[in-house]
Formats: C-alpha cells, sequence, structure tokens
C-alpha cells in the first residue's frame, strides 16, 4: 500500500474528468502533479501542487484550477476537506479510517511494506570501495562501504535489480610497491633488518605477509634481483591484501555480487577493444592539449598524444588514453572496465568514489554516454570525509597501518550495527564527524541508540501483553477495532508510517540512503512522543490493563511503526534491537 500514490492516482483520474467536461483543455501532461505531505501539518494531512503546475499550459488560473479539482476530490469518501489556500495550494485532510487502513496494511505486509516496483527490475551495478589492495581499508572507505551496500540494499527494496561490485585496482604502480614492502617483511622473516626506506608501506600488517612468504618460499628469495621476485611476491601480496579486505568487509556484514580485476584488462585486447569502440564513433583522435590554466607545471610540454574526445559529451577538455611513449593512461582501463559493466547488460552504473576523485567525473561521464550512446547513465557519488574524534580529541592513527585509521579500528570500537547507521546521518557529499563517544551514548542527540530504543520499547511492549495473556500476532492486531485511535499523538505516528513508501521512492530515485536514516529518527521522534504522552494521559498507554480490546488496538499502532523501523534498518544494514542495555 502507497497512500501518497493511490491519492496522486485519484487527482490525476479527477483531472481527466476535468478534461473530459472541457473544465481543462486536451493533451495536458500530468507528470509533474505530486501529492506529498503539507510544509504545514496545520494545512492538512496531503497538499498537491495540480493547479499550480498546470495552470500555465491550461491558459487558466491556479485558483480556478484548483477550486474545480476540490470539488471533484471532495467526492472521495477519504477525503474530509479539500481546502484550496493561496493563489491554488490545494490542501487535503483525510478520514480517521484511512491511517487505521495505513495500520492494517502495514501488519499484512510485514517489512515488504513500503517495497517497490519503480525499478521495474532494470540492471543496476553499484561499484563501491574498490580500494587499492595495498593494505588495510581505512575510515573512509568504512563511509563508501556503508553507503554503496545500503544504497544497493535500497534501490532492490525499490524493484531494481542490483548487483554489488568491487573493482580491483590491481594494475597499477602501486602493487609494485606493495611487492617490494612485502618483500622488506619477507627478509624481516628470514632474520634481517627490513629497510622500509621512502615510499613503501610500514604498517605492520605487512609483517604476516611476511612470514607467509617465509613458509612459501624459505630463504629461496633472498639476495635475488628484484626481477626474479616482484611478479610472484606482487601476486601473493595482492592476494593476501585482498584477503584482509573482505574479512573488514565481512566485519561490516558487507557481501560484495562481484570482484573485478584491472590487471586481467592488460594484455587481453580489452583495453583496446574499448578504445576501438570510441574510434568506430568517431571520437578518438591524435592531437596536442591545450597547456593547463593557470601557473604552467615545470615539466609541461607540448607533445602529440591520443585522445578522446570527452569534450562532445560535456567534458571541459579532451583527455588523453594513450601517452606519448605508447603506454596506457590511468584513463584507459577505466574506460575499458566501464566498457565491460555495460557489455555485460546493466542498464544504470553508479559509481562510489571518494571525495578526491571530483575531477574524475565528467571524463567518467563522457566515457559512459560516448561507449553506451547515451543508452546507459552514470551516477558518480562523491564521498567526503571523515573526522574521527574521542575523549574530545582526534583518534590517532593505527600503528597497525602506520598512516591511518582503519575501518577495524572503528569497528571494534563502535559495532558494526552503530558505524554503518552513523555513517549515513549526513548526506554522502557532506563532511562527517564521527565521535565515539557521542555514538555510543544513549540520549535523544544519538540517532542510532533513539531509533533502536524506539524499536526497543514496542518489543518490550509486545512482551508485556503477551505475558497479559494477549495475542500479538500481526493478523490478531490487524484484526483489532482501530477506530478509536484518533488522538493527535496516534495520528501523527499513523501518517508517518503512511509517508514511508514515498520516501523509499524519493530516496530510490535520487541515490540517497541517508534519507531512510532522516526517515527512522522522524518516526522514532513520534513514536517516543506518543510514549511520552502516555506517561500524562494513561488513556494514551499501549497496554490498557484489563481492557484486552483497548490494548490490541493500541499495539496494532505500535507494532506497525516497529515493522516500518526494521525494514528501514534492513537496508541500512542495522540489527533492530530488541533490548537495550
Amino acid at each position: 500500500m502507497n497512500l501518497f500514490a493511490e491519492m496522486r492516482a485519484g487527482v490525476i483520474a479527477a483531472l481527466d474528468q476535468m478534461t473530459a467536461e472541457g473544465t481543462l483543455p486536451e493533451g495536458l501532461d500530468f507528470a509533474a502533479v505530486t501529492v506529498e505531505p503539507p510544509r504545514d501539518a496545520a494545512h492538512g494531512d496531503m497538499a498537491t501542487n495540480a493547479a499550480m503546475v498546470l495552470a500555465k499550459a491550461a491558459g487558466k488560473k491556479p485558483r480556478e484550477i484548483a477550486d474545480a479539482l476540490a470539488a471533484k476530490l471532495a467526492a472521495d469518501a477519504r477525503v474530509t476537506a479539500a481546502e484550496v489556500a493561496g493563489p491554488g495550494f490545494l490542501n487535503l485532510r483525510l478520514a480517521p479510517t484511512v491511517w487505521a487502513d495505513v495500520t492494517r496494511a502495514v501488519l499484512a505486509e510485514g517489512t515488504g511494506y513500503g517495497r517497490s516496483e519503480l525499478g521495474q527490475g532494470i540492471k543496476v551495478n553499484v561499484e563501491f570501495v574498490s580500494a587499492n589492495p595495498t593494505g588495510p581499508m581505512h575510515v573512509g572507505h568504512t563511509r563508501g562501504a556503508v553507503f554503496g551496500d545500503a544504497l544497493a540494499a535500497l534501490l532492490g527494496f525499490a524493484g531494481y535489480d542490483v548487483t554489488r561490485e568491487y573493482y580491483i585496482n590491481d594494475g597499477g604502480a602501486q602493487v609494485n610497491v606493495l611487492a617490494r614492502s612485502a618483500y622488506e617483511r619477507y627478509r624481516e622473516a628470514n632474520g634481517l633488518e627490513p629497510e622500509i626506506r621512502e615510499g613503501l608501506y610500514p604498517g605492520d600488517y605487512l609483517i604476516p605477509v611476511g612470514e607467509a612468504l617465509k613458509a612459501k618460499y624459505g630463504d629461496s628469495l633472498l639476495n635475488k634481483p628484484e626481477e626474479v621476485w616482484l611478479a610472484d611476491v606482487r601476486e601473493f601480496a595482492t592476494a593476501e591484501m585482498m584477503a584482509m579486505i573482505r574479512e573488514d568487509l565481512a566485519l561490516l556484514n558487507v557481501k560484495m555480487d562481484v570482484y573485478s580485476s584491472e590487471k586481467a584488462l592488460y594484455g587481453t585486447g580489452k583495453i583496446e577493444a574499448a578504445l576501438k569502440r570510441l574510434e568506430d564513433l568517431g571520437l578518438i583522435y591524435e592531437g596536442v592539449l591545450e597547456p593547463p590554466k593557470g601557473k604552467l607545471p615545470e615539466d609541461w610540454e607540448e607533445r602529440e598524444q591520443t585522445l578522446f574526445r570527452s569534450t562532445a559529451y560535456g567534458d571541459d577538455v579532451d583527455r588523453p588514453v594513450k601517452k606519448s611513449d605508447g603506454s596506457w593512461t590511468y584513463f584507459a582501463p577505466d574506460i575499458a572496465y566501464h566498457w565491460s559493466k555495460i557489455e555485460r547488460g546493466f542498464d544504470q552504473l553508479i559509481d562510489v568514489f571518494g571525495a578526491d576523485h571530483g575531477g574524475y567525473v565528467k571524463r567518467m561521464k563522457a566515457a559512459v554516454a560516448a561507449l553506451s550512446e547515451n543508452r546507459v547513465s552514470l551516477d558518480i557519488k562523491l564521498i567526503q570525509l571523515v573526522k574521527l574524534y574521542k575523549n574530545g580529541e582526534p583518534f590517532k592513527m593505527s600503528k597497525r597501518a602506520g598512516t591511518f585509521v582503519t575501518l577495524r579500528d572503528v569497528v571494534e570500537q563502535a559495532g558494526a550495527d552503530v558505524t554503518r547507521f552513523h555513517m549515513l546521518t549526513r548526506k554522502n557529499d557532506a563532511p562527517l564527524d564521527f565521535d565515539f563517544d557521542k555514538v555510543l551514548e544513549q540520549s535523544k542527540d544519538n540517532p542510532v541508540f533513539y531509533v533502536q530504543y524506539a524499536h526497543a520499547r514496542v518489543s518490550s511492549v509486545l512482551r508485556k501483553a503477551r505475558e497479559l495473556g494477549i495475542d500479538v500476532s500481526d493478523a490478531a492486531l490487524a484484526a483489532a477495532d482501530l477506530s478509536g485511535s484518533t488522538h493527535e499523538a496516534e495520528l501523527a505516528l499513523a501518517k508517518k508510517i503512511a509517508e514511508w513508501p514515498r520516501l523509499v521512492e524519493i530516496a530510490a530515485r535520487a541515490n540517497e540512503p541517508h534519507r531512510v536514516a532522516f526517515y527512522l529518527y522522524e518516526i522514532a521522534s513520534d513514536l517516543h512522543a506518543l510514549w511520552n504522552r502516555g506517561n500524562d494521559e494513561p488513556a494514551l498507554r499501549f497496554v490498557q490493563e484489563g481492557d484486552a480490546a483497548a490494548t490490541s488496538a493500541k499495539i496494532a499502532l505500535a507494532r506497525a511503526c516497529a515493522v516500518v523501523i526494521s525494514a528501514g534498518l534492513g537496508i541500512l544494514g542495522v540489527t533492530p534491537a530488541e533490548e537495550m542495555r
């Protein structure tokens, strides 16, 4: 049940009637007509912009359309009042039975309430994390992992066919640095002093890799030239790092469907095939780029390169895909990788990048648009930085990592559920402060606790009702007489529950899972407000001593709230709390 969608359908039907009667001209586009909660709850339960968005095309004043539409909607049994305000805003007030029906729908559908067919099975690839396989993941990767996983879950809930993918950056120079760093730890495992010179990875996490290399090779690689051992050590160390990364992701309950390797693109003809595709479209040429604006780099020189005409698809400048020495730029394998996703049949691509990749957005979107001839869309979500605090002070780096705080550090301090929820309490492109003390405190100011406490409160009410011999199964609660739940605090909660299916679709369309976290805080606030009102007004308490029928009615609303909270937490990858300790 999606009440807002149903009411919008009613508005569209009324507009169709007005068209048939000649009140509105033929051929109007109703796509921009919305039904949504009013900005001020005092104005009603829902509002539609129909008169405002249709007035110009209809050649009528908004108020004229609104008056006629209000008369049509007043005939709907669900509508108790259709009120025109201002120049043509139309506010609707709904009968209390409507909100009772919402509660019953939630109890009937369970956590499936709010699921949508918006996606219509469209194939979406969400690529996220994609950390270099050179060490453990840091806190920035943590935020990207949570965001990507929650976004994938949200899209799946909204009816999309979603694939979670990790792109292993194992084809660049950084994996050679990893191999050299691991070799020094291998020397250390063999009793020699490691030479962790500048430019190598200093973290203690490579000590076990060195020991594993010794277990495999003994001392056979000692004192051998780099060309003898580099390839083998690189492959071994990369595999060890990816095993560590998988373990780190598992701590966050993140599981990828696909791992793709950059290295697998080299020497296989895949990069050449992708660029041939662009060449066939007339988008590859030999040319000289203009010098960068501002102060020229000392090493700048004009030279002919192989370029992709990305400006044809909205980029600021054309981009090199091959260097003057004939080697590929970093951009070339990325083009090939995205071409592979297009060839695999995805309709939409989403990349989750760190904030430092902002300059990569336009060129990558241009490449996907060109390769797919605008059939496949690419949305790139940039993840801003996370600042860690503990005891009011910045949380220091991990010795194990060498230079940064790891994902494991964060999860071990805060727990997976708290980490996941808090990472979604800000929009992805806004910086986020993660204070270990605040995310663990039990207060209204901590959204993680506040939402979990709401769910736990309902669970405690259900336990108490069971002890009183009351059937609190969803089927029994759905059959309760809900006609008495008309207090403003009860209706506020029921109305917030009704917003859930609409919120899911809005968040999915925008690829913004943080909206789910925001909504959960709001619905938890309404549940807590109703609970607190019950302290002063016994008639609002969920358990009505000696009155099983009234208790069932009160608990039905609370249980519906808990179902929605559970569904929302499921999207965020957080386990609902049954009790708070």
